[in-house]
């Protein structure tokens, strides 16, 4: 039986997950965000830091946290060459479909669809999400992303405990494509991520739920700041 995952949600796609004995951030957007102006980014600490795509609400507060809490960044080697260039030493610069075996377990950098400019306007990459394998069970942050038929491959190779989806829609998949992703990656426990963060993405919180808990799923929305375990 897996133990838990402690997750915390810092809004947009930013996200820690401690696992192993390890504290792994997601997407470091923070002080930038208008709905995240609560939270004290000196306090927030990582072993390890895993970008999607270089977007600015994805990258922002990237090379600050990076160089402050001495994390390896794990991303695209675009988004690696423009943190390398802002003084961060620490990089894993990838490939989509590569993997890596670190001390808290495994990541897999998968296929996403999107975009993936930097703040500077050069090229990112290609956008990205990430399959994290440890001894504490397995999950999946997706990025920045529409639907995709290869998010079937994701639940082909592996068990996931829960998955991190985008569900704000306009600039990514929205509720509907976001239920239908789960049944493609097999996980019925969904971390809703992309939403509220600028108008076009608001979310109809209540509506939402009810749709993924008609399609026998259950969607987790939770304040920016709050924790859970999963």
């Amino acid at each position: 039986m897996y133990s838990t995952m402690k997750v915390t949600f810092y809004g947009q796609s930013c996200l820690t997950v401690e696992t192993a004995g390890k504290t792994l951030l997601f997407d470091p957007f923070i002080r930038e965000n208008e709905l995240a102006k609560h939270i004290d980014v000196d306090q927030i600490q990582a072993d390890y830091i895993l970008i999607t795509h270089g977007h600015f609400d994805h990258v922002a507060d990237a090379p600050e946290l990076a160089k402050r809490t001495g994390a390896l960044v794990i991303s695209t080697p675009e988004v690696c060459a423009w943190l390398e260039k802002q003084g961060v030493e620490k990089t894993q610069g990838m490939g989509q479909g590569g993997s890596v075996t670190l001390d808290f377990g495994r990541v897999k950098m998968v296929a996403a669809i999107h975009g993936s400019r930097l703040p500077d306007g050069s090229p990112g990459g290609f956008p990205v999400g990430f399959v994290v394998d440890t001894a504490e069970g397995s999950f999946y942050h997706a990025g920045d992303t529409a639907l995709t038929m290869d998010m079937q491959l994701i639940g082909q190779s592996s068990r996931l405990k829960w998955a991190a989806l985008p569900v704000g829609d306009f600039y990514t998949m929205g509720v509907d494509d976001a239920i239908r992703a789960a049944d493609f990656i097999g996980c019925q426990r969904i971390l809703g991520i992309h939403y509220d963060t600028f108008p076009p993405i608001r979310l109809n919180r209540e509506e939402a739920r009810q749709r993924f808990t008609a399609a026998g799923k259950d969607l987790i929305l939770i304040g920016i700041g709050a924790s859970l375990d999963l």
